[in-house]
């Protein structure tokens, strides 16, 4: 046994005395004693339209503040901007001390003091990192860096890049085996897994993913097996954790499949599965892989993370700017946390608080701002009744909004655009705002900025507009498929 595996067994062996990691839970190893929910544990979500990392005190479900990382549009498209755009991916070191938090539009990680909530280093890398998340024994920061074609290996003291680790272009995310031995990286962009091993940094095994786009992968605490999803097809993937590293099982899951996360809990271990086009998390067991539970928690869930003990598996909902939290006896929803906008990776820390601090956590934090400004709208087929398949929501950035829309209920891998008519079943004139083409699922995620909040809310006979999306190109847009149903009320 080297002196990396050795350090790992006795940090898992005196987590009880350090109180530091996810103990009995992700990322480590089952048979570590839990660690009751308390006032010192943390929830932090990476909210990449406010460009903000919230934190919640998980013991009250209430948001303590916001870490502010950088500015919401027009500010941070200034040729002299020096904040962070696109917040988006979240780990943490095995003591609970040290927040990582990739930056995806300004190709950084921000490494953030959980007791201070200050920023203590920013290391800026190749184009569009996704995930960053610690080696078992806290020496390494491997962070995925998904627009090139290799993992950049930081030293977890310096926060400086050491080495780079050649993989399938496209890296989505890694995660690591319990034991420490295993990185397994997943790929947005082939249809290829790759393990690594920890001691070499060689690649020792790879795995056929079903398709080109993994955004999100995760290890069994019992070291037995690792889930992947594909956000393009809808399913999940489970495969073997050691060699061969063999197929286990596919689900289909659904459309706009995210992430998937582990609570283990006095019925056995289950894994939670977010399913962004059906706003619900799915739960399956990890034995047998049968599913147990549908849990319908809001708009475009996204990011999700157990609590120390697994009694509670917190949910980041992209197009709700909120936490849902989920009772894992139950699989109820129990509260909700407002946070910043569009929340993406989601970690629960326990006792990121230490137990001798002198202050009780919120130091440095602000205010949600304008990041806790929405306007939640619905699109419904322009010919039938039913459930609306599409979610739009409007994320304020002073006078402009970020557009979101959460796109099922289309033809696969087809043309569409997402446009402005004059008229509220979609006839007349359309002002195209974005071109987008379906997944295999008919499913998309599109984006668009203006002041359209105005137009579809608030404009008066002669300029109003409603959303709607047609077949077709910007050019030469079809008859619109979808259009906007009455308005919602703006949340808070």
């Amino acid at each position: 046994m080297n002196n990396r595996f050795l350090q790992f067994t006795l940090l898992a062996a005196s987590l009880g005395a350090f109180g530091t990691a996810c103990a009995g839970q992700v990322p480590l190893a089952a048979n570590v004693k839990n660690i009751p929910i308390s006032h010192r544990d943390r929830v932090y979500a990476a909210e990449q339209f406010s460009n903000t990392v919230s934190v919640t005190d998980p013991a009250s479900n209430k948001l303590l503040g916001v870490i502010r990382l950088g500015d919401p549009q027009p500010g941070n498209l200034s040729p002299l901007y020096k904040g962070q755009v696109l917040v988006h991916g979240l780990g943490f070191s095995p003591d609970g001390k040290t927040l990582a938090a990739v930056s995806i539009g300004s190709n950084s990680v921000s490494f953030i003091d959980t007791a201070s909530n200050t920023v203590k280093h920013v290391t800026y890398l190749g184009r569009s990192p996704h995930e960053a998340f610690f080696t078992p024994d806290g020496r390494e920061v491997w962070v995925t860096v998904r627009g090139e074609d290799y993992v950049a290996v930081l030293d977890a003291q310096t926060f400086e890049e050491t080495t780079r680790i050649q993989v399938p272009a496209g890296p989505g995310m890694q995660i690591f085996s319990p034991d420490g031995q295993y990185a397994y990286v997943c790929s947005s962009f082939n249809p290829e897994t790759v393990v690594i091993s920890l001691a070499t940094h060689d690649i020792v095994g790879r795995v056929r993913q079903e398709s080109a786009f993994c955004p999100d992968i995760a290890a069994t605490p019992d070291g037995k097996q690792v889930w992947l999803t594909l956000k393009d097809i809808g399913k999940v993937m489970v495969f073997e954790a050691r060699p061969p590293f063999a197929v286990l099982k596919t689900i289909d899951t659904g459309p706009i499949t995210n992430h998937v996360n582990f609570a283990y809990t006095r019925k056995g271990g289950f894994a939670y599965v977010t399913v962004g086009g059906l706003h619900q998390v799915k739960v399956f067991r990890t034995d047998n892989f049968q599913p147990v539970a549908t849990v319908p928690v809001g708009t475009l869930p996204h990011g999700l993370w157990p609590s120390g003990d697994g009694r509670r598996m917190y949910v980041g909902l992209e197009n709700a700017d909120a936490l849902a939290v989920i009772d894992t006896a139950t699989h109820r929803v129990v509260a909700n946390v407002p946070v910043g906008q569009a929340p993406q990776a989601v970690v629960y820390v326990p006792n990121a608080i230490a137990a001798d601090s002198a202050t009780d956590g919120a130091a440095g934090l602000q205010p949600l701002g304008t990041g806790a400004l929405t306007t939640e709208l619905t699109l419904r087929a322009n010919v039938a009744a039913g459930p609306a398949p599409t979610s739009v929501t409007l994320f304020e950035q002073g006078l402009t909004q970020m557009l979101q829309a959460s796109v099922t209920g289309l033809e696969p891998k087809q043309a569409y655009v997402l446009a402005l008519s004059t008229h509220a079943d979609g006839s007349g004139a359309l002002q195209p705002l974005a071109a987008f083409k379906t997944n295999p699922r008919g499913s998309a995620i599109v984006n668009a900025v203006g002041p359209i909040r105005q137009l579809v809310r608030e404009g008066d006979v002669a300029s109003r507009r409603y959303l709607v999306i047609a077949p077709g190109t910007s050019e030469q847009p079809g008859t619109p498929v979808q259009v906007q149903a009455p308005a919602a009320s703006p949340s808070p």
